[in-house]
């Protein structure tokens, strides 16, 4: 799966938590400050990409992501 691929699947993913148009997330957008998003709904898409990618992503990472491009990094180091 291109970055791409995985950019438009994280897009669809945050979408279901934020009302936001998709095209304005980027691999740049934080997902605290651009997106609003507190811990717990950080915890929240963590287990919906976790699912939409059958990716196991331990939880000191999760606290660490700052952007869509660390979702990404994330998931292709923990990708099944």
């Amino acid at each position: 799966m291109t970055d791409q691929e995985m950019l438009n699947v994280i897009r669809e993913t945050v979408c279901t938590f934020v009302a936001i148009d998709p095209q304005k997330i980027t691999g740049d957008t934080n997902i605290r400050t651009d997106l609003g998003m507190n811990s717990l709904e950080l915890v929240n898409l963590a287990v919906a990409i976790e699912d939409a990618f059958d990716a196991e992503i331990p939880d000191r990472e999760v606290t660490g992501i700052e952007t869509v491009d660390d979702v990404i990094r994330i998931i292709k180091e923990y990708q099944e």
